[in-house]
């Protein structure tokens, strides 16, 4: 799992089957602290996140897919699993 914050919205007139009805989010890697760290990269949301959320992001297909409850007719990269309310360390 990743620490991430969204950083904005991808609009798309034609998406690839599987993607019709789903919104792909912005979301740069964050540390703790919320500093960012690593390249932003898109990912599907199941959480209905926007920016400013500090989420937490699935980078791997096969866990991607059980979220999304999709069978293997399309690939994904990375999912928002959950908004972050609160860290503690």
């Amino acid at each position: 799992m990743i620490l991430a914050k969204i950083i904005g919205n991808v609009v798309s007139t034609v998406k690839a089957p599987g993607y019709e009805s789903r919104k792909i989010l912005i979301v740069q890697p964050v540390d703790p602290a919320g500093t960012a760290i690593g390249i932003s990269f898109l990912a599907v949301d199941t959480v209905q996140a926007g920016p400013g959320d500090i989420v937490l992001v699935l980078e791997e297909g096969g866990s991607a897919r059980l979220i999304l409850d999709e069978p293997e007719t399309f690939t994904i990269k990375a999912v928002i699993a959950g908004i972050v309310d609160h860290i503690s360390v």
